[in-house]
């Protein structure tokens, strides 16, 4: 575990210098980075996106050198209608002919055709696995498939219809079967720092919470998921001490051991940063203190789009989500690629994108997907998600982010 006193960190104290990274600090360090545009980006947008810009996106995507990616969602279209065509999406990209400047073709690049492309899709429900385990069988589907749990009770209730001991029991056997099929499993845990839900906020401490947290995670990995998503949700963590505090506690041997299966639970590989956010500089503060807590695995979405799925989909809600507790979803955006990428080079760090490629392709699909759906919703009189980028919208990084690089 990092060296810093936490007991201080509890003080009145709290200044941005107190966690500065010095421009050689982290210099050549390597971090695996993950876009999930095309899954957390789009479904916070209230429209159906077309399967030839998704399939467009994520190929520009691993062009400009992700190796990683969630493509999809398999949960039932009547209830999540953005991913309708889950299954093709996958389909185009196993056999796409689009080639890299390799001269490998986009198809070739992909895990299930022997390169070294892993496509996620998430699958909620038992019901969702089950639709992805019938393509995997026909020689189709994702490399990696994501499961969800919320540390908050009534937020796991809502979100899966499950108490956690229902929820463990489910997922521990959707592990099992994953495995004999080759796959790979995430399992998420969600309002680590906060939840919506009131109660569960009033009721326990930030250190408690944090403490739950812990225990899910083990949890988890008892039931044998390969890798972990450590996710803010909603931005709960507006204070990036906090995020470093955990994240050391995570990666801390001490705390974590060793589980049933020999692994090492503070293993730095099975962890993934996730930040939603209102305030796109207190998401990259947050990625940074993470970073220096020792975490290398990071996810994001082009223009800080991303979130809550929509409730409504052109002006029609979506079955089951009448009065759905996130009732200003625009408001919680994913960190943003393009900003995540260029602090991290900023910084020294090597992610292994392009990131000149990857800003080109940004600003594309600012144009192509946020834009064009802010002009329809401004013409219809409804809300809308903005491009919250600070590289797409202002060509640098705030002060209040580049603060943390220490001269």
């Amino acid at each position: 575990m990092a060296d810093f006193d936490f007991e201080w960190l509890n003080g009145k104290e709290k200044k941005m210098t107190d966690l500065y990274i010095a421009k050689d600090q982290l210099a050549g360090k390597k971090v695996e980075l993950s876009d999930i545009s095309i899954r957390d980006g789009l479904q916070s947008l209230e429209t159906v996106i077309d399967t030839d810009t998704k399939v467009k996106y994520l190929e520009g995507l691993i062009l400009a050198g992700f190796k990683r990616m969630e493509a999809t969602n398999y949960g039932h279209p009547k209830f999540v209608p953005f991913f309708y065509d889950a299954t093709e999406v996958l389909k185009r990209l196993l056999n796409s002919e689009t080639k890299g400047p390799d001269g490998r073709t986009i198809g070739q690049m992909m895990k299930r055709n022997g390169g070294d492309v892993e496509l996620t899709a998430v699958c909620i429900h038992e019901s969702g696995a089950e639709r992805v385990f019938k393509d995997v069988d026909a020689g189709l589907g994702p490399d990696r498939i994501l499961q969800m749990t919320s540390t908050c009770p009534e937020h796991q209730k809502a979100n899966s219809g499950k108490t956690h001991d229902q929820y463990f029991a489910m997922t521990e056997q959707v592990i099992k079967a994953a495995h004999s099929r080759g796959l790979l499993v995430n399992g998420t845990v969600s309002t680590i720092w906060g939840s919506p839900f009131e109660k569960f906020n009033k009721q326990y401490t930030m250190k408690e919470k944090l403490d739950i947290a812990i225990s899910f995670v083990k949890r988890y990995l008892d039931c044998g998921a390969d890798d972990i998503e450590l996710a803010d949700h909603d931005g709960s963590v507006t204070d990036y001490h906090k995020s470093y505090e955990f994240f050391s506690r995570v990666l801390d041997p001490g705390e974590m051991g060793k589980g049933p299966d020999g692994r090492d639970y503070s293993d730095p590989k099975l962890y993934i940063a996730h930040f939603h956010t209102k305030n796109m500089a207190s998401a990259l503060r947050n990625a940074a203190a993470a970073l220096k807590a020792g975490i290398i695995r990071f996810e994001s979405c082009m223009s800080g789009i991303g979130g809550q799925p929509a409730n409504t989909v052109d002006g029609v809600v979506i079955q089951g989500r009448e009065g759905d507790y996130y009732s200003d979803h625009f408001n919680h955006g994913l960190i943003s690629t393009e900003d995540m990428v260029t602090m991290f080079h900023e910084i020294g760090v090597d992610t292994g994108i392009n990131q000149e490629k990857l800003i080109a392709l940004a600003k594309n699909f600012k144009s192509d997907v946020v834009d064009m759906f802010a002009a329809n919703q401004k013409k219809l009189g409804r809300e809308f998600m903005n491009c919250r980028s600070f590289m797409l919208t202002k060509g640098a990084l705030p002060e209040s982010v580049t603060k943390l690089y220490a001269e």
